[in-house]
């Protein structure tokens, strides 16, 4: 006749302290929907709050200048290279890029479609640190045609102000059809240039001509070879790292909160739901506890018949995963039901918060299911060494 759970059950007292195990059963529950649904929230925050400027290849990228005082006003403030060499040293930093500036005076217009001009200020950056760089984005030496990428924010208030002085406004497709005159002088002479836009930059707030037209035009037009940086570009994993922005506020470097808002608010968030995770598991640890609780208490209870079985020649281990997977249906029950729970309430999230309907996916994370799963071997194995423990403890 095999051996089964049926035959040891009439010498387990299980009929007792009930209240203490549906309350470990209770506890669990409770405890597993604050785990999994804080892992449900931290990904949706994720999918919420990602930036206007996207991480391009996993990176942030974000301009740095020196912080302007009343006292400071009338000094220097561009960028030595002992100071960027300082950056380059930092671990939280990957790569710096320093922008140059025009030292020559730059003046714009448009001809009859736009009848105005302007004086400009122009910037060139490595390529690697633009977030849109197309390939008619190159000058060589001799050429007329200046390539220029705009940034979307001079657009966006070139159309603020345009109908208030009967000016055309235009779309991010039409600017690249304006070609413009650029008119560049200084003490070495004056020279017309043909520009046209051929990229908006949501990332760099400037007008951004290539570097080798840059480094020909401030030495030609200026007289000037090497020119300090007045604003330069860190590429970082995170711009939000405490200790970046600790750093920049001790050397006195200004960086544009606006930047990294939604990182900020991101990290509260996260920090938020990560309290949520670990209270989580605090109760699925105190509902284990009242559980461990319940099984001494019935193998105490049980201990003279137990003590007979295991002289009748039944083993520890037979005994300890007979009585460990008649327990498994609970947990999984127990479980399940947490995994619904969330379910449930990640779509309730998800059809009552206005303005997220469209962005989160209507099931939940393949990573709750992991976890939920992960729970319920754990749980299993937990129990069976704890028996094992206790029945040893009886020979």
């Amino acid at each position: 006749m095999p051996l089964i759970y049926k035959n040891i059950q009439p010498y387990l007292n299980t009929h007792q302290n009930k209240a203490s195990r549906l309350l470990s059963y209770f506890g669990l529950c409770v405890g597993v929907v604050l785990l999994l649904c804080s892992v449900q929230l931290y990904i949706n925050i994720n999918q919420l709050l990602k930036d206007k400027d996207p991480k391009r290849n996993g990176y942030d990228f974000i301009p740095v200048t020196k912080t302007i005082t009343n006292e400071n006003m009338t000094d220097d403030n561009r960028f030595t290279m002992a100071e960027i060499g300082d950056l380059k040293k930092q671990a939280f930093i990957d790569d710096i890029a320093p922008s140059v500036a025009n030292q020559f005076k730059l003046r714009a217009s448009a001809g009859s479609l736009l009848p105005f001009s302007t004086d400009l200020f122009a910037e060139a950056l490595d390529e690697k640190f633009i977030d849109t760089v197309p390939p008619s984005f190159f000058w060589k030496e001799g050429q007329l045609d200046v390539p220029i990428i705009l940034s979307a924010d001079f657009l966006e208030m070139y159309n603020v102000f345009a109908l208030g002085q009967d000016l055309p406004q235009f779309s991010a497709a039409t600017i690249t059809n304006i070609n413009l005159v650029l008119e560049c002088y200084g003490p070495g002479g004056t020279q017309q240039y043909r520009g046209h836009i051929v990229a908006l930059s949501d990332r760099i707030n400037s007008i951004i001509v290539p570097e080798n037209f840059m480094q020909m035009a401030n030495q030609k037009f200026a007289g000037i070879s090497n020119v300090p940086a007045s604003r330069i570009y860190l590429k970082t994993k995170d711009a939000n790292n405490t200790a970046l922005l600790n750093f920049l506020s001790t050397k006195n470097y200004h960086i544009n909160k606006d930047k990294t808002r939604f990182g900020r608010i991101k990290q509260i968030l996260q920090g938020i739901v990560s309290g949520l995770g670990g209270f989580g598991v605090l109760v699925i640890l105190l509902a284990m506890a009242i559980f461990a609780f319940y099984l001494q208490l019935m193998i105490a209870r049980s201990k003279e018949n137990l003590q007979l079985l295991l002289t009748l020649g039944y083993s520890p281990a037979w005994l300890s995963k007979t009585v460990a997977k008649k327990l498994i249906p609970v947990y999984v029950t127990v479980i399940v039901v947490a995994v619904v729970i969330t379910a449930l309430l990640h779509v309730a999230f998800k059809y009552n918060v206005q303005g997220i309907g469209d962005v989160l996916p209507i099931y939940i994370h393949w990573i709750i299911v992991v976890i939920a799963a992960a729970l319920i071997m754990l749980s299993a194995y937990i129990n069976y060494r704890m028996i094992v423990k206790l029945l040893l403890k009886l020979q």
